[in-house]
């Protein structure tokens, strides 16, 4: 049994060197990257047991993907497919003026035909907490579903269910995932949003301690959690509004941050923390996290410890 428990595709991410266009570049820098395998490698290199569940191909291009995982401390759980494809995404990273672009190839990959069916249930009912995100339940409607069933399957059988909405307009509109996301949130315990995704999907206005309360109010959930980039982070829980100011840092890839802050705030609360103790942690995690290439936060405890408040006391402010 793991305390941690995620579900959700991987892709094979290849970018080109700063500067280089897609259509020119000669080389690709090859590594991992999905949000919920990365949420699990954040808590795992913290020291928290995390199990990852998901579809791959049986091939090459999936065993890369465990393999990755596994060294950095996670327990792949995979139902493997004869036939299905490896999902990819390609990053052409700029330098402004000039935009990133990300582009996106991952239509028909095994993960989008998973079924419930295709894991042991256990891994999720025996966790402490189960995770997933908007990303899975926007790649099709088997996957939506799937995704439904087993957030269902994992609250019932008491485990806390984690949810980060990961809006992305490339795989649905805002009314698609205001319909989809809204009959997953009965079956969803902490809720994590960037704010510009709520303001984009569900059209709440006002300050973001507004919003967390209004969230809250509307939908019951237990813990929520609006982050606002280099602003930090504001959470509701049990009545209370607490704020976490982001970190100082200097970016060398962005990519991943916010699944790296949930790892962080996941790992502290899994081993009984306090909301502002795991709030503080999730944005050390998040901060080192972009210091690092690629989307895994590779970090230890003592890089995050470093970065935290020296006495423990946490800097998570109650209003």
């Amino acid at each position: 049994m793991s305390d941690l428990v995620t579900f959700g595709e991987t892709m094979l991410r290849l970018s080109t060197p700063v500067g280089e266009r897609l259509e020119t570049a000669r080389e690709l820098d090859l590594r991992i990257g999905g949000a919920e395998s990365n949420v699990a490698v954040a808590a795992a290199r913290l020291g928290t047991d995390a199990t990852w569940l998901s579809k791959l191909p049986d091939s090459p291009l999936g065993r890369r993907v465990t393999g990755e995982l596994r060294s950095h401390g996670v327990d792949p759980e995979i139902h493997w497919a004869d036939s299905d494809r490896q999902g990819l995404y390609f990053i052409e990273r700029a330098s402004p003026p000039r935009e990133t672009n990300v582009v996106y190839d991952r239509s028909d990959a095994a993960i989008t035909t998973a079924r419930p069916d295709d894991f042991d249930r256990s891994a999720v009912t025996d966790a402490s907490v189960f995770f997933t995100c908007g990303i899975t339940p926007a790649l099709s409607d088997r996957l939506a579903e799937t995704t439904d069933e087993l957030l269902r399957t994992a609250q019932k059988a008491g485990t806390t269910t984690a949810f980060d909405i990961n809006y992305r307009s490339k795989l649905w509109s805002p009314p698609e995932a205001r319909e989809q996301l809204s009959g997953l949130f009965p079956a969803i315990d902490v809720l994590v949003a960037a704010e510009r995704d709520i303001r984009t999907i569900f059209g709440y206005d006002g300050r973001p301690n507004d919003i967390a309360t209004a969230l809250n109010s509307d939908f019951g959930f237990r813990t929520v959690i609006v982050t606002r980039g280099k602003e930090g982070a504001i959470a509701r829980h049990d009545g209370r509004l607490f704020e976490q100011p982001a970190f100082e840092t200097e970016t060398v890839d962005s990519v991943g941050t916010g699944d790296a802050f949930v790892g962080g705030f996941l790992s502290k609360r899994i081993d009984g923390a306090a909301v502002p103790e795991a709030l503080e942690y999730g944005a050390a995690t998040a901060a080192l996290k972009q210091t690092v290439e690629g989307d895994l936060a590779v970090v230890t405890p003592s890089d995050v410890e470093k970065l935290v408040d020296p006495e423990g006391s946490g800097s998570g402010i109650q209003r």
